[in-house]
């Protein structure tokens, strides 16, 4: 990816105008990142919505960070090149909403 392809972080403005759309994401504090817990019936629901949503990230070559107990799945989401959220973070956070049917 050439330096001016880069996805540029967002100002503090666009960051929260992006969040506002977002259902149930919320700022990370103490970091450029966002956050969000996602909670399913059970082990096999969440584990699908995962491999769902490695595929799509896998796609944009964008990868979240996230942790997963039981039926719940705790994603984190921030572009490390860019040092804090970008684009491409609200991108992936409206596509996990729509994979888990959001």
């Amino acid at each position: 990816m050439a330096q001016n392809d880069r996805p540029k972080k967002l100002t503090a403005d666009a960051r929260k105008a992006a969040l506002a759309k977002l259902r149930s994401w919320t700022e990370v504090s103490g970091r450029d990142a966002i956050t969000r817990t996602f909670e399913f019936k059970d082990f096999n629901q969440a584990f699908g919505f995962m491999t769902r949503a490695a595929l799509v990230a896998e796609k944009m070559d964008h990868h979240p960070e996230w942790f997963n107990v039981y039926k719940k799945v705790e994603v984190t989401l921030s572009t490390h090149d860019a040092g804090g959220v970008t684009e491409l973070d609200v991108k992936l956070a409206e596509a996990m909403d729509k994979i888990a049917g959001l």
